[in-house]
């Protein structure tokens, strides 16, 4: 029988990270896991409080569940549990309230580094997700179309779908400050001074920096504050704003990989 919590029993994890690995516990292998213990996960998750961090939790273990079966490494896995087909119900999520104003925008952009600046432009721009997509790319990205125009052309981590995304000529400027000619070396996109890939917390907390010291010159200019945001409200922001511009939906859906429209609606404000 595999080793996992009886029913009812609390995972001593709330709010902190490794729930998956206590919940989905050793000696437990992928041909043990069950659509219902997935349920149980998401139930708990919500009785604890924690729905939203439990649909994440699930979908990074559907994410790892698909890549097994892609790739054969565990022979006999032929169905992936995590999936809606399989009778899952991810917990109820409300919209994402928080929209980053132009003007919030900008005065975080006037404080923020380089590097702090492409992470924004780019999420922002492209609605790709920052944390698992655009943190992780290099110069490869950049690319020519068939019509000799510059592009983002990449797969998505999540859906292993190939996009292509013009870069406009303010982005074009923004990448060319950052890392100067990159046909001569393949190099991270969104890199430290050294070089190097950035780790998302890193980034993340030169964000919070940047916001730290906009909100000084807004104090004291008699403006209100910003209230704290991530890169992720920036994909909401893209989203949002495309759709005012009368984009439709399911474009918005494409580019920001959602298996459906529900998903993409929480994005838009």
């Amino acid at each position: 029988t595999p080793a996992r919590p009886a029913k009812g029993k609390r995972p001593a994890t709330d709010g902190k990270p490794g729930a998956l690995r206590v919940y989905f516990a050793p000696p437990m292998t992928p041909l043990d896991l069950t659509p219902s213990m997935v349920n149980e996960f998401l139930e708990l998750g919500a009785e604890l409080g924690r729905p939203v961090p439990a649909n994440r939790e699930k979908a990074a273990l559907s994410s790892c569940m698909s890549w097994l079966i892609r790739t054969g490494k565990v022979p006999g896995l032929l169905v992936n549990p995590c999936l809606r087909a399989s009778g899952i119900k991810r917990n109820a999520e409300s919209a994402r309230e928080r929209y980053v104003t132009h003007d919030e925008y900008k005065d975080v952009w006037q404080q923020a580094t380089l590097s702090t600046r492409l992470l924004m432009e780019i999420t922002y721009r492209s609605l790709q997700r920052p944390e698992s997509d655009i943190i992780n790319w290099d110069t490869s990205v950049i690319a020519r179309s068939p019509e000799g125009k510059r592009v983002l052309k990449f797969r998505q981590f999540k859906t292993g779908k190939t996009m292509q995304i013009e870069i406009d000529p303010a982005l074009d400027d923004l990448i060319t400050q950052s890392l100067g000619d990159v046909r001569q070396l393949r190099q991270p996109l969104i890199r430290t001074q050294k070089g190097h890939h950035y780790t998302y917390d890193g980034i993340s907390t030169m964000l919070k920096k940047a916001i730290a010291k906009a909100n000084q010159r807004r104090t004291a200019q008699g403006k209100p504050k910003i209230p704290s945001f991530g890169f992720r409200d920036l994909k909401g922001k893209g989203a949002t704003d495309m759709w005012l511009s009368g984009e439709p939906l399911e474009k918005i859906q494409a580019l920001c990989g959602h298996g459906d429209k529900t998903t993409t609606e929480i994005y838009v404000k």
